[in-house]
């Protein structure tokens, strides 16, 4: 094989870790903090015992400070589950023992990389200066062939890119974020620990469990809460009804005591305090929500606070002083256990063992507590007797174990050996293979684990994520008054089964209005309204037509055909109406219809009767029977009005009317031509009259006009049934069909209307015994009074009543003709015959020009 001369990849790793070193020195009293014990196999730890540094945007040494007991146990609890298997169960790992390397990454990304690199080169033989053409691995076999932690996701993260490189198990016992998972970006990262997937779910269920309706989301600038709030986000649009009503992104520089992160500070709880939220969701670290309630605390907020996993067990948060003023904390905690033996192991001064970490902490943090009972209340944290830091009694640590992370750490010592048992093919006896083993191969066995620590269940999905509950932990305030207690009242599983208590839920769905005045649930009819920009609603009466059954169901339309009740509650049926047969109305209207036919057939009658008489020929002689028929047929088309619409009834109705009115005028304009042409003697207008005066042409042509407008009007867009929805009922109705051809026919006969009226009233100077044009001048007079009056109100009508004012208005005009035009003649016939008459008209016409000096000669 060909070898080409290079510089040792060993040497790169070498001159960076000198390179962080001069620009990233730890410095401080606490120093880099680091535990080693040799053994066969190396398992490496990041734990951040320090919980924040004092670094800056500016270059220089950085110094660890927040030295935390719960981390510096967290840390314990590993040498102690590696110490069980080497001392305790040897035949778990026949003759191959377990060694540690463990750093205090000081919660800080940097500070960590430096420690990790320290992991994978530390312990390496340089290999050879000429490496293989077809070199796979970027680094070196390394002796540390799985590592434990970073608790952080955004330190996990950076750690995880690391370690990859040398294909090295990273298992973190806290990290959660969800960007983790994706094996394309981390490939040898597992955890024992479930993913924020299930945790959002499990925060978004709680929420939906208590009924509340707002929420404001508070995450930080990392990877845990970018991604935990955003899937927080997505889970609560999915929801629809509840409201998001801010949410609030924490910069990295939250946790450091400078002006920047004061400003923020009181930007945030200026929101909260402003805010509806029911709830405030707490998705970053325990660093950032310390300073966050410490402010809460001063500025008594009392609000309801939901926990992410990264603050919900803090014992430093949960004893702070007047913790209660910032109000009730409910919080979600990867399923909590004990790790066996580890408590006892704590008490009996850690069995008389010791290691760097630990001697650290006596040497640094420990302080005797004065009170003879070590009680929960009495160990509290105290100054140490610099005065510039925090100690703590070493009989109190047992009351800072956790049984969450602590237990995970337990659990990802267990799923090692598991791996390494697999891998190593060994029982109870002995190890098959040696311990030379590449970490690759670790890896792909530890993926494949599949077994039960205690009562734990575990294995890897094709994410690297176990699939755990949480518990649903609760901060009761009152059993305590120096110290809060933190109590477990339901759990969730990462099937969305959730199990809270039953008396808590129902207390919580009664709440119909929010400690801030908003309303949750409606009553039916109501809806709920958002106020302002807020995520505040109030309930509000939904529109007519609009119904709600109450809760938080917004109002929905009725259907087309339905209406809702006065109190919008329901929807009742639209009841169909039209012109029935029994309406008051219409039998009023009817009976006049049926008169109007009786005297225009008795009329007819008297005129065939009368026929050859003079008053029959100034009527217009045959004309008048036009006339009568006309009006006949106008009376009966009244008819179609009435009852349910049919397409023949409504063709019937207008057009039909508009041709028989118009049949109508057109007599009574050819009679007034001939009473014209016959008292007219000047020559020139006469002869022009003559010419006119031709009664059944002009009957023709002028109903023919109108004959020609209803035709097209019939065929292209005649009038058909149709229905008009109304508030309370459907109103079967004609359609006109053509607007233009209606108002067309309406204007032509009130046209002929007018001629007629301005023939009649010239003619009105002329001798006319019957006083036939001053009638004809009223009836056409009444014809236009009344249609002027019936087109504003047909206009504004709504209702079934609407067909009515049509039919009365064709009524009132068919009477207008026949009472004012027609009646007179009748009377003269019946009752004034001595006028019927030639003589009697020649001697009118005498005297009427005799008055006017005209000498008249008699035959």
């Amino acid at each position: 094989m060909t070898k080409i001369p290079c510089v040792s990849t060993m040497f790169w790793f070498r001159l960076f870790v000198t390179i962080m070193s001069l620009f990233c020195p730890c410095s401080g009293d606490d120093g880099f903090l680091h535990a080693y014990s040799p053994g066969d196999i190396i398992i490496g730890g990041l734990f951040p015992i320090h919980l924040n540094t004092n670094r800056t945007t500016t270059p220089g040494p950085v110094s660890c400070s927040d030295y935390d007991f719960r981390m510096f146990l967290h840390t314990q609890v590993m040498i102690y589950a590696i110490r069980e298997i080497n001392r305790y169960t040897p035949g778990v790992l026949p003759n191959i023992t377990i060694g540690y390397d463990i750093y205090d990454t000081c919660g800080d990304v940097t500070l960590a990389i430096r420690a990790t690199l320290q992991l994978l080169v530390g312990q390496s033989d340089p290999q050879s200066c000429l490496l293989p053409e077809n070199i796979q691995s970027a680094l070196p076999e390394p002796k540390t062939k799985v590592v434990i932690g970073e608790r952080n996701s955004e330190v996990s993260t950076a750690v995880a890119r690391v370690v990859s490189l040398a294909s090295v198990t990273q298992i973190s016992y806290a990290a959660t974020s969800e960007l983790l998972s994706k094996k394309m970006k981390f490939p040898t990262f597992l955890r024992t620990i479930s993913s924020d997937e299930y945790q959002t779910k499990a925060i978004a269920e709680l929420v939906k469990q208590f009924n509340w309706k707002t929420v404001a989301i508070v995450a930080s600038d990392d990877e845990y809460g970018m991604y935990g709030g955003y899937r927080l986000k997505e889970n609560f649009i999915e929801m629809k009804d509840i409201c998001i009503e801010f949410i609030d992104t924490l910069p990295n520089y939250f946790s450091q005591n400078t002006s920047k992160t004061h400003k923020k500070l009181d930007e945030l709880v200026s929101k909260i305090r402003k805010s509806s939220a029911e709830a405030i969701i707490m998705f970053t670290k325990d660093v950032n929500v310390d300073v966050i309630m410490e402010k809460a605390i001063q500025c008594n907020l009392n609000r309801t606070w939901i926990a992410s996993d990264a603050w919900s067990t803090s014992s430093k948060i949960s004893a702070m002083p007047g913790i209660e003023m910032a109000g009730q904390v409910y919080g979600f905690i990867s399923k909590r256990n004990e790790v066996p033996g580890f408590k006892d192991y704590v008490m009996s001064m850690f069995n008389g063992t010791t290691n760097d970490i630990l001697e650290h902490y006596l040497t640094h943090y420990s302080c005797a507590n004065q009170s003879e009972e070590n009680s929960e209340n009495n160990c509290l944290l105290t100054n140490s007797q610099q005065g510039s830091k925090q100690c703590l009694d070493p009989n109190c640590l047992p009351h800072y174990i956790d049984h969450d992370e602590s237990y995970n750490i337990y659990l990802a010592v267990q799923v090692i050996v598991e791996g390494l048992r697999r891998l190593l093919k060994c029982d109870n006896q002995q190890c098959q293979q040696s311990a030379k083993f590449t970490a690759l191969e670790l890896l792909t066995e530890i993926r494949k684990v599949n077994f039960t620590v205690n009562t734990t269940h575990i294995f890897f999905d094709p994410n690297g994520d176990p699939r755990f509950g949480y518990d649903i932990v609760y901060w009761n305030m009152t059993e305590s008054t120096r110290r809060t207690h933190i109590k477990t009242i339901g759990e969730y599983w990462p099937d969305g089964k959730i199990q809270v208590p039953d008396d808590l839920v129902e207390k919580m769905s009664k709440v119909t209005v929010s400690a801030y005045n908003c309303s949750k649930t409606c009553e039916p009819g109501q809806e709920l309204k958002r106020q302002n920009d807020q995520c505040c609603y109030q309930c509000v009466q939904c529109a007519n037509g609009d119904f709600s059954l109450g809760g938080r169901e917004e109002c929905k339309r009725c259907r087309k055909n339905q209406y809702s009740s006065p109190k919008n509650n329901e929807c009742f049926n639209k009841t169909v109406e039209f012109l029935d047969w029994s309406d008051t109305f219409i039998i009023f209207l009817s009976s006049f219809e049926v008169l109007g036919i009786i005297i225009t057939i008795v009329f007819a009658i008297l005129f065939t009767v009368y026929c050859s008489t003079p008053i029959v020929k100034a009527v217009g002689g045959y004309l008048c029977f036009l006339e009568l028929f006309s009006l006949l047929a106008c009376f009966c088309l009244t008819f179609n009005f009435i009852g349910k619409p049919t397409k023949a009834s409504c063709m019937l109705g207008l057009p039909f009317f508009g041709i028989a009115f118009s049949l109508c005028i057109s007599c009574i304009l050819a009679n007034l031509l001939q009473i014209l042409v016959g008292f007219n003697f000047d020559l020139k207008i006469g002869s022009w009259l003559k010419k006119l005066n031709q009664p059944l042409a002009v009957v023709v042509i002028v109903s023919g006009i109108q004959l020609a407008l209803c035709v097209p009007w019939l065929y292209f867009h005649p009038p058909i049934p149709g229905n008009q929805t109304l508030s309370k009922s459907i109103l079967l109705q004609c359609q006109k069909g053509s607007t233009g051809f209606f108002v067309a026919m309406l204007g032509y006969n009130a046209l002929l209307a007018v001629i007629c009226f301005l023939f009649a009233f010239k003619g009105k100077q002329l001798p006319d015994l019957y006083k036939n044009a001053s009638l004809i001048t009223i009836s056409m007079l009444l014809f236009l009074v009344i249609w002027i009056i019936f087109i504003p109100i047909y206009l504004n009508l709504i209702g079934k009543y609407k067909q009515a004012i049509e039919s009365a208005a064709i009524l009132i005009s068919s009477y207008s003709i026949l009472g004012c035009h027609l009646a007179p003649k009748c009377y003269i016939m019946v009752f004034k015959k001595e006028i019927n008459n030639q003589n009697a008209i020649t001697e009118y016409i005498r005297k009427h020009y005799e008055q006017k000096g005209i000498t008249v000669v008699k035959s």
